[in-house]
Parts: C-alpha cells; sequence; structure tokens
C-alpha cells in the first residue's frame, strides 16, 4: 500500500509539473491579439524612418542644388567685376562709342541672366556705417573728416547675395 501511495503521490507531482509546465508554455506564446499589435507597431515605425528618409533626402538634395548654383554664381563673378572694369576703362570718343555700346550690351544681357537666377547686388556707398556682418574690411586710412571715422570711405570689389545668402562681401576701406 505504501508503494501505492508513493507512486500516486509521484503521478500527481508530475501531472502538476506538466501543468505547471503547460501554462508557462501559455504565457510565453503570445496572443494574436498581441502578434497584431506588434506587427502595427513594426509597420508603423517603418512608415515613420521612410518618410523621415523622405524628407531628408528632398531637403539634401534641394541644398546641391542651391549650393550648384552658388559655386557657379561664385565662379562667374570675376567676368561681372572684368565687364565693369572694362565699361569704366574705354574712353568716351567718338571712335570707341560703338565698342563701348557692344561691350555694354554684353554687360547687360549678361547681369540680368544672373539676377534672373537670384543674384542681387549689396549697395555700398561711400559714408555708409560699416557693418562687419554686411562688408569686409581691406584696410582703414585716415578719416578724411570726423564724421567718416568708422564709416565706409571706397568700396573697391562689390559684393553680391544669391537669395538671401551672401555669396561675395564687398570689399572696403574704411575711415580710422
Amino acid at each position: 500500500m505504501q508503494e501505492e501511495a508513493q507512486i500516486n503521490e509521484q503521478e500527481n507531482v508530475q501531472i502538476e509539473d506538466n501543468q505547471e509546465f503547460a501554462e508557462e508554455t501559455k504565457k510565453d506564446e503570445p496572443t494574436a491579439e498581441e502578434l497584431i499589435q506588434a506587427e502595427k507597431d513594426k509597420f508603423l515605425r517603418l512608415f515613420a524612418e521612410f518618410e523621415n528618409y523622405k524628407k531628408r533626402t528632398s531637403k539634401e538634395r534641394i541644398e546641391l542644388f542651391k549650393t550648384a548654383g552658388q559655386e557657379l554664381m561664385t565662379s562667374l563673378l570675376p567676368i561681372v567685376d572684368d565687364f565693369e572694369r572694362a565699361l569704366n576703362h574705354i574712353e568716351e570718343s567718338p571712335e570707341t562709342e560703338e565698342l563701348r555700346k557692344g561691350v555694354s550690351l554684353i554687360h547687360q544681357k549678361f547681369y540680368n541672366t544672373l539676377e534672373q537666377k537670384g543674384l542681387t547686388k549689396i549697395d555700398v556707398n561711400a559714408g555708409d556705417i560699416f557693418d562687419a556682418e554686411l562688408h569686409e574690411a581691406i584696410t582703414q586710412i585716415p578719416a578724411p573728416t570726423e564724421d567718416l571715422k568708422g564709416k565706409v570711405i571706397d568700396c573697391l570689389e562689390k559684393g553680391y547675395k544669391l537669395g538671401d545668402k551672401i555669396i561675395r562681401y564687398p570689399k572696403v576701406v574704411i575711415g580710422q
């Protein structure tokens, strides 16, 4: 009888262990709703990541176009300066009038094309207050009059903006 009691007790312990194991496996296996929710979460995260990728690449593309235009404009500015120098040095006489008109016409067409692409000239006049954020000081000279101290005396090279960004600062001489 004792043996039967021991066998029954061992069977009961084994049945309890099996029930506990079955309960544990039930707890480890997620339900269908939990699986669906996990997949929805994965999908939403992936979708958000893709949207961020699209925004980032479109911003990078726009920046690339802006910088490409900026590099081109910056490389064309010396040509604009050369045209202006040529116009200043061609003598105003009847013999050179046709040459002057031709150079002026080419200069205007070229400059108008650059303006259509967003290039604007930064206006600097003698007597303007020097602003380090807008001007590049090349040198300081003694001011001819007291009221020109700390102000622009001469502009050596014109400055230009492309949209809102300054691509070349005007180079100025300031009074000391």
